[in-house]
């Protein structure tokens, strides 16, 4: 079975309540267009070097194939012994809908957040908060960004599956929060 059926049958079996989203890393945006047109996905999260005018781009490709605009995640990787508050002002003023502020591509480790300016104008943009975040920490991490979303993987698992406990406990932390 090919890959685009695989996804045709997990969206179709998907809780409406949830958002598909697919994650991208230097992907040709014809790809990503079709998934979006065919309705596999409903929003792209972009991990790789993709600059404004790439994002431009396919959000026009996007309303020219289906008559509507894809929202884009942009995914900003946060290295720890960097300034990034020039970086993240670079993005100020970006189509993309969101951003999502990581420490890397599936690290498990949380980036140092006294690296970013809190008050800085670019926070403007909803952003996601990634990396390292865990039952330890979310608390937090959320008080001290207030983000829009946080994005939790390998910190609820065990032994490489998605455990109910971990996430339930995640639940009871983020309840808080509503």
């Amino acid at each position: 079975m090919s890959r685009l059926r695989i996804c045709q049958k997990l969206r179709k079996n998907l809780d409406s309540r949830i958002t598909p989203v697919g994650v991208f890393v230097n992907e040709h945006m014809k790809l990503i267009v079709d998934l979006f047109r065919d309705g596999i996905i409903e929003m792209a999260q972009l991990h790789g070097d993709e600059d404004e005018k790439y994002i431009r781009n396919l959000k026009d490709k996007s309303i020219e194939e289906t008559g509507k605009q894809i929202p884009v995640i942009n995914a900003i990787e946060i290295k720890d012994g960097a300034d990034y508050n020039d970086e993240l002002l670079k993005w100020r003023d970006s189509v993309s809908d969101y951003f999502i502020l990581d420490s890397g591509k599936g690290s498990g480790k949380t980036f140092d957040w006294s690296l970013i300016d809190k008050e800085s104008e670019f926070f403007k943009n909803s952003i996601f908060l990634a990396g390292g975040l865990n039952s330890e920490n979310l608390a937090l991490a959320i008080e001290e960004f207030n983000p829009f979303a946080v994005d939790l993987s390998s910190s609820v698992e065990t032994d490489g599956f998605k455990d109910e406990k971990k996430i339930k406990e995640i639940i009871e932390i983020m309840e808080n929060y509503r």
